[in-house]
């Protein structure tokens, strides 16, 4: 299915273009398309009351992953949800086995699914891989297996198409943003999203958990940021906040998936919430009224004051300490109060308060005009940005276009949420275009991958943002999994039209856009 990418293909402003109906007949509805599948319809794996699942001996993550598919099986293929065991030489018939095994071309993400009348065989080098090959496999079942009473009904045929796969991701860094500081989220739907993005194998979640609208994340060492600045949201409305328990479950329950969080406290600006809430932190003593409104580049921090870099000091180190992965995201976007060389100095001393509580600091393009270290990150979101210099000096980068991945943009002039000063980004817009040809400044070995950011300024609970994440988010983790060679827009809106049954059966709320031909 190679064919060439055009990056005009769909207007990023006014109305649209509609695509041309071309009938494609997909030979799969795997998203985001494997590197290699090979499928035999007419021949099939059929779950019954005799289907067990074999895991390695001495193996606790994968038996974890063995009783993962147990649970999401239920009883829907018999009396009992199928049984995890110890793998056996030769396997059971009518088995599905997790393997771990030596596939150096498939790299830690990479698997191989292979799915016979007998039995199915899911094999890689690490437990993400096999993850991954867990959620194809589900794919291939039918959708009703998605819907949770489904599963706890009476038995019925339920079966897979044979199949040979062999797959693994084209980048490493494949993500979406939640900005729970606009409007509060809940924990459970935090997991809620956790989990359709696991569907998409999606493997970044990025928490935007300050701005000048609320804190969202308790700090034991500044309590007021929750107490007084966590009480409001956009609107008016009240807010919340995540006390550390809550973190961690929800940094507990991604990991489980596969999915590594990546708080982001976003400073020196966007930060009203903590000016508000600190009186100190402002340079005139003097603290800030709570905010409600969605204007932005009003606030900053006093980055001339000994006690910023103390109270800096101290979030960071309390939200590494509750974070197992490497990434903190220090936003730095959007500043327009301080001068180029006092913000130049901030982000390079925030660096180092980063880097010496050992994690690897992330922030919004804004940043690659200081002088970054070759560990850090730079988030592209300006579709004029230019990181070039930081670049050349070994940075790398993460892409998130506004104009083609910002998911809270409206899909159209007709759609009732998000905003459009970005444009308007139809599924086709996020789909039909390349990281590697995005920039002329930004060569394809220094993108770590794509992020799709959902900002919440229209987005009040988690049926607006999956509305507006749905279904652009599995365009975007096809972009970011999926080798431009067998990409086609022609062949994946048939396919995401085959997943509209899946994601009603999860519940999910997302748009029905005209573009894409929808199974009923």
């Amino acid at each position: 299915m190679a064919v060439g990418l055009s990056l005009s293909s769909c207007a990023s402003r006014g109305r649209p273009v509609q695509p041309e109906v071309t009938p494609v007949a997909p030979t799969h509805e795997v998203i985001p398309a494997p590197v290699s599948a090979h499928l035999l319809p007419n021949d099939r794996f059929v779950l019954t009351p005799d289907t067990t699942i074999a895991v390695p001996a001495g193996n606790d993550r994968v038996a974890r992953l063995g009783q993962y598919l147990s649970d999401f099986i239920g009883l829907i293929a018999g009396p009992a949800a199928p049984p995890v065991e110890t793998a056996t030489n030769p396997p059971k018939p009518g088995s599905i086995s997790l393997e771990i095994a030596s596939r150096p071309s498939l790299g830690p993400e990479g698997y191989e699914l292979t799915i016979s009348p007998e039995r199915v065989s899911i094999v890689a080098n690490e437990p993400a891989g096999l993850f991954y090959g867990l959620q194809t496999f589900r794919q291939l079942l039918p959708p009703a297996v998605e819907y949770e009473a489904a599963r706890v009904d009476e038995a019925r045929p339920i079966s897979a198409p044979a199949a040979q796969i062999v797959d693994q991701p084209r980048f490493a860094w494949r993500g979406s943003m939640l900005d729970v500081a606009r409007h509060f989220l809940s924990v459970d739907e935090v997991l809620r999203y956790i989990d359709l993005m696991a569907l998409y194998k999606l493997n970044r979640l990025h928490l935007h958990l300050s701005d000048d609208q609320g804190w969202r994340i308790e700090i034991t060492s500044w309590p007021n940021l929750t107490v007084h600045g966590g009480r409001t949201e956009v609107g008016g409305t009240p807010g919340g906040f995540y006390t550390q328990a809550d973190y961690r479950r929800m940094v507990e329950y991604a990991a489980e998936r596969f999915i590594t969080i990546v708080p982001e406290i976003d400073m020196p600006g966007h930060t009203n919430a903590a000016l508000a809430s600190y009186a100190e932190l402002n340079c005139d003593g003097v603290a800030r009224p709570l905010y409600t409104g969605i204007e932005v580049g009003f606030s900053s921090l006093c980055v001339g004051k000994d006690v910023t870099y103390r109270f800096i000091d101290d979030v960071v180190r309390e939200i590494g300490a509750l974070t197992p992965g490497p990434y903190f995201h220090v936003g730095g976007d959007e500043v327009k109060t301080l001068t180029a060389d006092d913000y130049a100095r901030f982000i390079e001393r925030v660096q180092g308060i980063v880097q010496r509580h050992g994690k690897v600091m992330l922030g919004w393009d804004e940043v690659a005009a200081t002088s970054l270290s070759p560990t850090s990150v730079v988030q592209v979101w300006r579709p004029e940005a230019n990181p070039a210099d930081a670049v050349a000096k070994g940075t790398k980068v993460i892409l998130s276009p506004a104009s083609r991945v910002y998911l809270d943009m409206k899909y159209d002039p007709e759609t009732a949420l998000g905003l459009n000063w970005a444009g308007y980004v139809a599924v086709r817009t996020a789909y039909d275009w390349d990281p590697a040809s995005f920039s002329a400044a930004i060569r394809e070995s220094a993108i770590l991958g794509v992020e799709a950011p959902v900002w919440s300024e229209t987005l009040a609970n988690i049926r607006d943002v999956e509305y507006m994440a749905l279904p652009r988010l599995a365009a975007v983790a096809e972009v970011g999994w999926s080798p431009a060679s067998q990409r086609s827009w022609e062949e994946f809106r048939v396919r995401l039209g085959r997943h509209g049954p899946r994601l009603t059966a999860l519940g999910a709320s997302f748009k029905r856009v005209a573009e894409v031909p929808w199974q009923p």
